[in-house]
């Protein structure tokens, strides 16, 4: 097979529609999970994506052979490849707004696309929100000796304000900033009556996913903002709050975000002084 073929998503889904119905049962468990969570083939490694198939990691060696790749390795750049090409660069995004029709100053343009995609996102917020699974989430939160506050990349200023909001209210919490690549210390500190608050929407920081999963793995209950039931936080999850949000070229949104984030923080407040 051609390297540029190897790297190509249509070319995988086409060969897959190809062989789909000689394919023996366990090789059509893992084509299911595929088709439904691409991403978690992207970003997991074998054994959790075989895990979370329900199969034998030798399996998605023998599924990526019968569609012609090397093994599953050479597969999974397939998916990652497609996952980058959804979510490009930040020069790459500047490029399409720039590239966008009109003439003159971008900055009304801009402010009009960025503050069109928060009211999207907000109202996303409102009429998707479960307001129990809020209340389930406060309660874990407010019944916590310390939380622990996880992210990282563009969502580390959620759990940045967080801090503050839990600080301000005379929550303790501990913020994992994971500077010298001291997460997993940071997070072994978690005592058995703390909590986690966890955030990551898709492309999933691995280092959010592999220190949330420390805490899970010790008994620490999890609450966990992200944005689909296949996210690697919704297996850990005590308690799964998704967002939705809405991009304006290509730049997501954080409005709904913030929005339930100051829920939770406030929430928590008012749940502990009710106490």
């Amino acid at each position: 097979m051609a390297e540029d073929d190897t790297r190509d998503f249509a070319d995988f889904s086409a060969r897959l529609a190809e062989r789909a119905e000689q394919l023996p049962k366990r090789l059509r468990q893992v084509a299911h999970f595929a088709r439904e969570h691409p991403d978690d083939i992207a970003l997991g490694t074998a054994a959790s994506v075989a895990e979370n198939a329900g199969v034998q990691a030798s399996t998605l060696v023998r599924f990526a052979k019968t569609l012609g790749y090397a093994g599953f390795s050479d597969l999974q750049q397939v998916f990652l490849t497609r996952l980058k090409q959804r979510f490009p660069d930040y020069r790459q995004r500047v490029a399409l707004l720039r590239a966008g029709p009109g003439e003159g100053s971008l900055s009304g343009p801009l402010l009009n696309g960025f503050a069109d995609a928060a009211s999207l996102s907000i109202d996303r917020l409102r009429s998707s929100a479960n307001p129990t699974l809020i209340d389930e989430a406060i309660e874990i939160l407010a019944g916590a000796e310390i939380i622990h506050l996880v992210a990282a990349r563009r969502l580390f200023p959620v759990t940045v304000y967080l801090a503050y909001a839990f600080g301000n209210l005379g929550q303790r919490c501990a913020l994992l900033d994971h500077v010298g690549q001291l997460g997993r210390e940071q997070i072994a500190l978690a005592g058995p009556r703390d909590a986690v608050l966890a955030v990551s929407y898709t492309p999933y920081a691995p280092a959010t996913v592999d220190l949330t999963t420390i805490a899970a793995q010790r008994g620490n209950p999890v609450v966990a903002i992200t944005d689909s039931p296949s996210s690697p936080l919704a297996r850990l999850a005590t308690v799964r709050l998704d967002v939705e949000e809405a991009d304006h070229g290509a730049f997501r949104s954080l409005a709904a975000t913030f929005a339930l984030a100051m829920t939770l923080a406030v929430g928590t407040a008012e749940r502990k002084g009710r106490e």
